[in-house]
């Protein structure tokens, strides 16, 4: 029995009015389709080249077992530029998508159909001058000239597509009509025979998982679908009804369905539970409690691929003062797990002028009254300050930083300790701070640990406006 590949589409629905998934809440999604074993994962491409190729190379090396996929556009430097940012990747894929239909071919890429035929046997053939697995797709197939077509599915394997993927994008077709579409492409495209037909359906008539399996039995060997589908197939739907009726539809996938309500109520919960519009703080992604443990034998190179693995891109300086930080702590302590290392790169890496200087706070916190905090921060010998509200002495504070910052900032992560002991105990905070794809992260340390978050924050700010003065 011929088996079926799912391809999961929930992360290139992020950024929708549906779905905004931060980066930390990205990387775990990854994290769990490849636990479910999803065939493919699908991520967005590169839009900001610096932040979207940070954001692909980390979920490169977070998905192990799954292909994941990546598209390029009909422009002639975007496949190397996307294949940099993917060639880490266990099962690297790249994708071609483009608009078939006449309407689409002219409103999307300002081409007519010779010149759209032409872009598709070029791009596709400079991805697989590059990568081994290559997908066209056809975004609004079933609105397309069937001439035009097929022609471009022809170019397309001739190419080297090894995956065609047809879209029906309006989502007008009943579930018998997809079918006997799928089936005259293959009377009409004889070469489809030798890869593998996919296929993506709108949900618009709410018939979505019905027209893709009227797809599989008509032939197609990979489905789109999304573990939370926006007018799309469902991932659950899909893989329960080919488990159950694999005689039926004359095929089986091999996305498990034993861990299939977890992830997906997972994955539902992080797409679903938006941050509050007034709190720094995002959802809280627990990284799954992976643990990874450095020595003094580990060299340079092994000590900054985890540094990476964590989000941060430091120079060649920064990264040598980590690296001798990290030995001589090392050389001590025998083994350093990876929240001792950020505790490393936050006091060592990029030390900067101080642009913020915190003056005074004073917070308004209990049990029967909402938590407010007055901030004084100075800002070239200028003092500002802010007073805001919160749902915590501490959310209030980084709101108060934000509002005379004027800009708003992703909270990656946000730890507190006591580094010593008694009624007059030190507190220190570490703070990371994600912006423009990169992580900032800043050290506080004060007798209360209020006083130490909003010192850490401070200090990770103060990295960031140095950077972009730089």
């Amino acid at each position: 029995m011929r088996e079926v590949r799912i391809s999961d589409i929930t992360m290139k629905q992020s950024g929708t009015k549906d779905v905004s998934l931060t980066f930390k809440e990205t990387l775990e999604t990854a994290k769990l389709l490849d636990r479910l074993g999803a065939d493919v994962i699908e991520i967005e491409g590169i839009d900001r080249r610096k932040i979207d190729g940070l954001r692909i190379k980390s979920i490169a090396s977070s998905v192990k077992n799954s292909v994941l996929a990546v598209p390029v556009s009909l422009v002639p430097e975007s496949a190397a530029l996307t294949w940099n940012a993917l060639r880490e990747a266990a099962h690297p894929r790249l994708q071609v998508p483009a608009a078939v239909s006449p309407a689409q071919m002219e409103y999307i890429h300002h081409l007519k159909a010779p010149a759209m035929l032409t872009a598709i046997e070029d791009t596709v053939a400079s991805c697989k001058a590059l990568c081994a697995d290559v997908e066209f797709i056809a975004d609004d197939a079933t609105r397309a000239d069937s001439e035009f077509l097929c022609s471009a599915i022809k170019a397309a394997i001739e190419s080297g597509a090894s995956t065609v993927t047809v879209c029906d994008a309006a989502g007008a077709m009943l579930p018998r009509e997809f079918g006997e579409f799928i089936e005259k492409l293959y009377a009409e495209v004889p070469e489809l025979r030798d890869v593998v037909l996919g296929v993506g359906c709108s949900d618009e008539l709410a018939m979505a998982d019905a027209c893709a399996v009227a797809a599989v039995m008509g032939g197609a060997g990979e489905v789109k679908a999304a573990a939370y589908p926006v007018n799309s197939v469902s991932l659950a739907k899909i893989v329960k009804i080919l488990s159950a009726k694999s005689d039926t539809c004359g095929a089986v996938c091999k996305t498990g369905l034993t861990e299939m309500k977890r992830v997906t109520d997972q994955i539902r919960w992080m797409c679903e539970t938006g941050r509050s519009e007034k709190s720094p703080f995002d959802n809280g992604v627990d990284d799954g409690g992976e643990t990874i443990i450095l020595t003094a034998e580990d060299d340079l190179p092994t000590v900054m691929k985890e540094v990476a693995r964590l989000g941060y891109d430091l120079s060649e300086d920064d990264s040598i003062k980590v690296y001798d930080e990290f030995l001589r702590i090392a050389r001590k302590k025998e083994k350093v797990a990876m929240k001792e290392l950020e505790k490393v790169i936050a006091s060592t890496a990029m030390q900067v002028p101080a642009t913020f200087v915190l003056e005074s706070y004073v917070i308004n916190s209990g049990n029967v009254l909402t938590s407010t905090a007055h901030l004084k921060i100075k800002k070239n010998n200028r003092t500002l300050e802010s007073v805001t509200l919160g749902d915590g002495p501490i959310d209030a504070s980084f709101l108060a930083i934000e509002k005379i910052a004027g800009q708003h900032y992703e909270l990656d992560d946000f730890r507190i300790q006591t580094v010593t002991e008694g009624r007059e105990a030190m507190g220190e905070a570490l703070v990371k701070i994600r912006h423009n794809g990169k992580v900032y992260s800043g050290r506080g340390i004060s007798t209360d640990i209020i006083g130490s978050s909003i010192r850490a924050y401070i200090n990770a700010l103060n990295k960031i406006v140095y950077e972009e003065q730089e």
